[in-house]
């Protein structure tokens, strides 16, 4: 999450953690900056630590928390 947090600073994003459940990021972003989003918070979670097995993330979009489930 640190490391999200300082991507999104350094490039100068409007996007925002605004809740972590359990295993689960919640952003607010806005709807230019999801592409961008999406590969910051792919990237950083998938290569948060050297693993002997691959840590795979999923992500989905939507108004609210549920749309971004479906």
């Amino acid at each position: 999450m640190v490391n999200i947090y300082r991507r999104i600073r350094g490039e100068r994003l409007t996007s925002r953690l605004i809740m972590q459940i359990h295993d689960e990021l919640v952003f607010e972003v806005h709807e230019t900056e999801i592409p961008t989003m999406e590969g910051i918070v792919r990237h950083e979670m998938e290569h948060v630590l050297e693993l002997a097995v691959p840590l795979k993330v999923s992500l989905g979009t939507g108004r609210n928390w549920a749309q971004a489930h479906d």
